[in-house]
């Protein structure tokens, strides 16, 4: 009797080291999630991204959207922790209008905006009283009239950000319909041209080979390069954001953008 007694003694002191030890060990295996909210065209990059971050213990969890007006206000609520959708241009304008402080952690690829259509083979094939429509977004829509103006299409004021009103000349009287950008591609059989941005362009599987009209890339571009963001500045020394950047801006990521956009987009951070 006293022996088994010694050993149910023993075997209550072992059992509550032996849970400790099991937790702290769960503890440390734990990955650690992070929810990022993305286009849905850019899934395949993502999840390549994804499954390569499991072996570093970094569990995503993607989240789609399918318009630009949710992924930051997901990212204000807390309902994800980054969002990969929007350039620079876009985010200053969003925090400008919103008061919000969602900074950038990343760079991850730039393109330019092109015109489309199905019925004409160049913008310089427009008409007296066609009409062209745009994003609605104040970056996108500025970006789509600089686009006409480069093509001699209209002429804009010296706006850096301009609008409809910063038309100077419009020598075709074109009507410009203002759309919500995923809906801009939609609109392809009922005007002239659509000057899509390269996501949704990609979402309604357009062919980038096949634009009327390709804005220009260079110095001045750099307000159209995409970004990770994450909510505010303390979140740039994240550890796991940086591991996740890393992952983005490799070579294996540069050759998914080659193939998933087909030569429409180009790694930024190179």
């Amino acid at each position: 009797m006293k022996l088994l007694k010694k050993l149910a003694l023993a075997a209550a002191v072992i059992a509550p080291v032996l849970a400790l030890a099991a937790c702290g060990n769960s503890s440390a295996s734990s990955p650690d999630t992070v929810k990022v909210g993305i286009m849905a065209n850019d899934l395949p990059i993502w999840k390549d991204i994804q499954k390569r971050l499991k072996k570093e213990n970094v569990d995503i969890k993607l989240v789609e959207f399918s318009d630009y007006n949710k992924p930051n206000k997901s990212l204000e609520a807390g309902d994800i922790q980054l969002n990969s959708f929007q350039h620079y241009d876009f985010l200053g304008n969003w925090n400008k209008k919103n008061g919000t402080k969602i900074v950038s952690v990343g760079d991850t690829y730039i393109a330019p905006i092109r015109a489309y259509s199905n019925k004409i083979k160049s913008l310089k094939d427009l008409k007296k009283g066609d009409t062209v429509s745009v994003p609605n977004d104040p970056s996108n829509e500025g970006r789509a009239l600089q686009l006409l103006d480069q093509e001699g299409i209209i002429k804009l004021d010296d706006a850096s950000q301009p609008t409809v009103k910063d038309i100077k000349t419009n020598k075709l009287d074109l009507k410009i319909s203002e759309l919500d950008a995923a809906q801009v591609a939609r609109s392809l059989n009922d005007v002239q041209a659509a000057i899509v941005t390269n996501d949704i362009a990609a979402a309604a599987d357009l062919n980038p080979d096949k634009a009327i009209a390709v804005s220009d890339l260079n110095k001045a571009a750099h307000p159209w390069i995409n970004i990770i963001a994450a909510k505010s500045s303390k979140d740039k020394d994240n550890k796991t954001y940086k591991k996740i950047v890393k992952a983005y801006q490799s070579d294996r990521t540069a050759a998914l953008i080659k193939k998933y956009y087909k030569g429409a987009a180009v790694p930024a951070w190179k």
